[in-house]
């Protein structure tokens, strides 16, 4: 990298961001995990924020293989996110809270898998936000009902991995029933994970895995964040026709899953792009979870032990974490999502130093409900806010980080990516002789 660190840090970092993206690239990620053309029908499903572009890709394998058949199916991914696909019908729904058209895409799944036989191959292409995009509320329950379950679950503070294990319950497709519905055909699922740990039973609330929680862990889940939910939906749960499939259901012996992509594979790939840089890398972790500014917090008491004290690391390095935190609102009206509100806790304790920038950025390109991928921040932002007129501590309270990074022009935008193995954190910490 060049001399002056603090010109360079945002361009770095954004390779770094690339780095992790490209490595969970839907083409790259499927090829060494196609399988071979079955006897009967090849029926291609899929839910997620990269589910047209791993269909797509899926597609595009699918006609190098020798004797390969025709292809049909149909993915969902969210407004926007869709990909041209020749043989996969790709439908497009409301995230991160479901819509009429995620019932009636949960709909088309369930029918593209029926009735098929044990010559015939289901490939699920499962990826994170699938969860929202198959709302299929079991009878005696609304769409309302399982709308409220997902607005009570986004503001519970309750990770990714509690929260799926709540909906998981709350579906007539979710914890295997879409795999115990294309019986006694083979399901392959290939899935991307966003859930720190790759449990594939927890992505998308695994539509094709099965539930080896129990109704219970839900109701533990629920009681634990205080979740205020309709009472039909909390009956649901603790009645005697809630649960999913488990490992053992004979529905599922032919059930295949493969994780092909995850936060591990794409840090991995940052930590070496950093490296070639001449910049060394330390992969924190790849399954931090926790409420953002928290995490935030120590994330940057690391950064400042190295910067101030040259330990536990001795610069320049780049500090590198996955998984997926948590925002619980506290305040009305606030704009951003878990990438943007880690930076902006994160710019109250590296302030004042000269050499430290970071990036927080959801992998697939948007974090939260606005347009960012995620913020810059660095040693200047929360001076640079107070220039302004603007309070950082009040921004955080009122949960608008979107606002803050908005106000002094930091915010990351890359668009869809295509991919999403959860949220990208990487902090560069200079040598000590940096020029700001």
């Amino acid at each position: 990298m060049a001399t002056n660190w603090r010109e360079d840090a945002r361009a770095f970092l954004a390779r770094l961001f690339e780095a992790a993206v490209a490595a969970a690239d839907p083409g790259k990620a499927l090829a060494a995990h196609m399988p071979a053309p079955p006897k009967g029908r090849t029926v291609v499903i899929g839910a997620g924020k990269g589910a047209a572009q791993l269909a797509a890709a899926f597609e595009t394998l699918w006609e190098k293989i020798p004797g390969a058949g025709l292809l049909t199916g149909v993915v969902v991914t969210r407004y926007g996110y869709a990909a041209p696909c020749r043989h996969v019908e790709v439908l497009e729904a409301a995230h991160p809270v479901p819509d009429a058209a995620g019932l009636e895409a949960s709909a088309r799944l369930m029918a593209a898998v029926s009735g098929l036989t044990a010559d015939d191959l289901v490939v699920a292409l499962v990826c994170g936000g699938g969860s929202a995009l198959l709302p299929a509320p079991p009878e005696g329950l609304t769409l309302a009902d399982e709308q409220a379950v997902n607005a009570a679950l986004l503001a519970s503070g309750a990770p990714i991995s509690a929260m799926n294990a709540v909906r998981k319950h709350v579906s007539r497709i979710k914890g295997g029933r879409l795999a115990a519905a294309a019986h006694p055909a083979r399901v392959l699922s290939l899935v991307v994970s966003d859930i720190p740990g790759d449990d594939p039973a927890l992505v998308a609330s695994g539509p094709t895995v099965a539930d080896a929680t129990g109704r219970q862990t839900a109701l533990d889940v629920i009681a634990r964040y205080g979740m205020e939910l309709p009472a039909a939906v909390t009956d649901w749960i603790a009645g005697p026709d809630c649960g999913a499939p488990t490992p053992d259901d004979p529905r599922l012996a032919r059930a295949e899953t493969r994780v092909i992509a995850s936060a591990r594979i794409s840090l991995e790939a940052a930590a070496a792009a950093a490296q070639a840089e001449g910049v060394a890398a330390a992969i924190l972790s790849d399954a931090v979870e926790g409420e953002s500014r928290e995490v935030a917090r120590v994330h940057g008491a690391i950064a400042r032990e190295i910067a101030l004290r040259g330990r536990p690391f001795a610069a320049p390095i780049v500090l590198l974490s996955g998984g997926e935190t948590t925002v619980t609102l506290r305040g009305k009206g606030g704009r951003g999502g878990r990438c943007s509100e880690f930076a902006l806790s994160l710019s109250g304790d590296i302030e004042g130093l000269a050499g430290v920038s970071a990036l927080a950025a959801d992998t697939d390109g948007i974090d939260g409900s606005e347009d960012n991928a995620g913020a810059f921040a660095d040693g200047t932002t929360r001076a640079r806010l107070r220039d302004l007129g603007l309070d950082p501590a009040r921004l955080l309270a009122a949960n608008d980080a979107w606002g803050a990074f908005e106000a002094v022009g930091d915010l990351f935008v890359t668009g869809p990516t295509g991919t999403n193995v959860n949220d990208f954190r990487a902090i560069l910490v200079a040598p000590p002789d940096a020029k700001g």
